[in-house]
């Protein structure tokens, strides 16, 4: 209940999303983990509005120093940024610019292997950054990834988490995730403004459900 409500301050990303188009109700299929979703964010879209993304990053970075600064810190302390290719690395891209943490991605189907771009060393920290979860894929691949070449990786940032099992599996890996919004969040809000029908409503809330981990 403590996440749900404090969530509820970052709700003018929910309509920031909504003005762009970037929520959509129907019939999707998004990857391994959601399988005909009748919801789907495309949070991608916000690179099309540079002043939300410049306060997404803005949110990220006060979030995150906020946790740090706790009596029992919810985020280690970490020297590199990741972001998630494709969806993530624009969000981290904002962030590392915003609260001057230098950035490193993996390059994908790199010939000789995993390549890192951007400088660093065996034994850091680094702190992934993606646009949203659902069952923890990319950010576990992406994690393996860096910990093969010797970084460590103890927290993951997300704007939405689908709540479809990827904080669980994160968990699992050794990985704490922060999100700045839930979907069951956006829904609410979606439902409450009037910007989405009672039916709509209920079958997203009706897929969660049946999609939520035990």
């Amino acid at each position: 209940m403590a996440r749900a409500l404090s969530q509820t301050g970052n709700l003018w990303l929910a309509d920031t999303l909504w003005k762009l188009g970037a929520i959509e109700f129907g019939d999707f299929t998004l990857g391994r983990t959601a399988v005909h979703s009748p919801v789907h964010v495309n949070l991608r879209l916000l690179i099309s509005k540079p002043a939300a993304l410049q306060r997404a990053a803005r949110v990220i970075r006060d979030k995150v120093a906020t946790l740090q600064r706790m009596l029992n810190p919810q985020v280690a302390p970490f020297q590199r940024v990741a972001g998630v290719p494709f969806g993530g690395l624009h969000l981290a891209t904002a962030y590392s610019l915003t609260a001057k943490v230098p950035l490193i991605y993996i390059r994908p189907q790199h010939a000789d292997g995993v390549r890192i771009e951007g400088l660093h060393e065996r034994g850091q920290t680094v702190l992934i950054v993606d646009d949203l979860v659902t069952g923890g894929h990319s950010i576990l691949d992406t994690a393996q990834r860096l910990r093969e070449e010797g970084l460590q990786v103890k927290d993951a940032v997300v704007l939405v988490d689908r709540q479809q099992g990827g904080r669980q599996a994160l968990r699992k890996a050794g990985i704490n995730l922060t999100s700045l919004l839930t979907l069951q969040v956006i829904l609410n809000y979606l439902m409450s403004s009037g910007k989405i029908t009672e039916e709509s409503y209920q079958r997203s809330l009706a897929y969660l459900e049946t999609h939520r981990p035990p």
